[in-house]
């Protein structure tokens, strides 16, 4: 029996497989340049700010805030058709980088820009929500 593929989970290859294990055990890792100082996602072996090849995997807090998303309403590609509706999100991890993502358990009307969100892992992959007894967050005036 066949089965269809899947678009949600990764391609791991010999340089990214030290992210991917890390996630897999419910850890969150950036990369950050020692010539720059800056911090960078998604992992590659450059930094993309100064372009030095000195670059370190370090532990991401796993804290964040909503940049950005959009309630995805239909997605062909399994499994996301069965997902939908879903929240694919931007957030800036506290760290500095910017990460595209999916926001989980979280009423698509409570979100707000700069709400503080949190990476918990589905399948060892980040994902973000907000956290506990912050569905609470105040709505803008005027809506």
């Amino acid at each position: 029996m066949r089965h269809a593929p899947r678009f949600d989970l990764p391609e791991t290859d010999a340089f990214t497989r030290t992210y991917w294990d890390a996630a897999g055990q419910g850890r969150l890792l950036i990369r950050r340049c020692a010539d720059c100082g800056r911090a960078h996602h998604y992992p590659r072996e450059f930094c993309p700010h100064c372009w030095s090849e000195n670059v370190t995997w370090e532990p991401a807090s796993g804290h964040a805030t909503l940049y950005t998303w959009s309630v995805v309403h239909r997605n062909d590609l399994p499994p996301f058709g069965q997902r939908v509706p879903y929240v694919a999100a931007v957030v800036d991890l506290a760290e500095g980088p910017r990460m595209m993502t999916e926001l989980v358990d979280s009423d698509p009307a409570d979100l707000r820009a700069g709400t503080p969100v949190e990476a918990v892992f589905r399948d060892g992959v980040p994902v973000f929500r907000l956290p506990p007894g912050k569905n609470d967050t105040p709505r803008a005036r005027g809506t």
